[in-house]
């Protein structure tokens, strides 16, 4: 199921709105084939590493292990239960069940009743973890909420005028390219836009397909944005989304209506504010500076109904001497249940 992992890594941030999963065969004691999904609309994983095998007869009686549950309904593609009836293996070992309350066990159940050996829940966390937003998404129809912040040690994400532009180092800033890849849209405020003229684009990330730039998100009060910004002129300006004087949280619905899975909020102060008061943020990514800046805007604005909230296993990784903290958000549970 580690061998199966890792394939299913291979397409984070390529198969959005559907999940990253990874299959491979055993047989004999030895991975003979793997295979991972790689996009909407082409074959799942299961039907890749069938495909990849040397010769299709050595699927028959062997095992395949595949990170979700396989699909049992027919929508871009044929169901996958289907291709491993087909294969004529004895057993398939499931890391976690179909997330979709509709069809939770449903394969399993199939292909029990075809004399298939089932086993699910083998490394269950880290394959649930692998697909967070789809997860959440296809339960809620809301995306999944990174907050993502570059600030100073006093939590200031503006310098002083006349100071360079930027507060974290390239390796922070290359580290953000990476994680712009994994999501399916970037949203920030009209403020932002106005000061940063921000591109909001993936750039030295390789192996990024071009064809998978995420949507650019704007959430405006006022509507009043400068046509001439870059999210309205370059070449992805058809991947820009303007919001005007809508709640975060209808907006977040709306994306989620789009098959937006998941989204990076890159700032500004008001717009994090309000993701964290109302409790739209799962998880945070903050590049942290040792700087010391004074003044300026501070990293979340908004009411601090936030207070108290936790950031739970976090992870700390340094970026030569900028320091990133990452984790998932966990709002105390006297201030009501966490975001719906």
């Amino acid at each position: 199921m580690r061998a199966a992992l890792r394939e299913a890594r291979r397409g984070l941030g390529k198969t959005s709105p559907n999940p990253a999963v990874g299959a491979v065969i055993v047989a004999g004691g030895e991975i003979v084939a793997r295979g991972w999904h790689r996009q909407a609309g082409l074959p799942h994983a299961e039907v890749e590493a069938i495909r990849a095998l040397a010769d299709p007869a050595l699927a028959r009686g062997a095992t395949i292990y595949v990170t979700l549950e396989p699909c049992s309904t027919h929508g871009r593609t044929p169901p996958c239960t289907g291709a491993i009836l087909a294969a004529g293996f004895r057993r398939v070992v499931i890391g976690s069940l179909d997330p979709n309350p509709a069809h939770a066990g449903r394969a399993v159940g199939l292909l029990e009743r075809e004399g298939i050996e089932v086993r699910h829940g083998v490394l269950e966390e880290p394959c649930r973890h692998l697909n967070r937003a789809f997860n959440r998404w296809i339960v809620t129809g809301m995306p999944w909420v990174l907050a993502k912040a570059g600030f100073s040690l006093d939590g200031r994400i503006t310098r002083p005028p006349g100071a360079p532009r930027w507060i974290t180092n390239p390796l922070s800033r290359a580290a953000t390219h990476r994680e712009r890849a994994r999501v399916d849209a970037i949203l920030i405020g009209g403020e932002t836009l106005r000061v940063d003229n921000p591109r909001l684009t993936v750039r030295g990330v390789r192996d990024y397909p071009k064809n998978r730039q995420p949507w650019r998100v704007v959430v405006s009060r006022s509507g009043n944005l400068p046509p001439a910004a870059a999210l309205f002129t370059d070449e992805h300006r058809e991947r820009t989304l303007v919001f005007a004087g809508q709640p975060l949280r209808e907006v977040l619905r709306e994306l989620g209506a789009r098959q937006i899975t998941s989204v990076m909020i890159e700032g500004g102060m008001r717009v994090l504010g309000e993701a964290f008061d109302e409790r739209l943020v799962q998880e945070v990514s903050f590049y942290i500076a040792p700087l010391l800046l004074g003044g300026g805007k501070r990293v979340i604005g908004g009411e601090g109904q936030q207070a108290g909230a936790q950031i739970i296993h976090p992870r700390y990784r340094r970026y030569g001497e900028d320091l990133h903290l990452s984790g998932e958000v966990v709002y105390p549970k006297e201030l009501g249940a966490t975001a719906k």
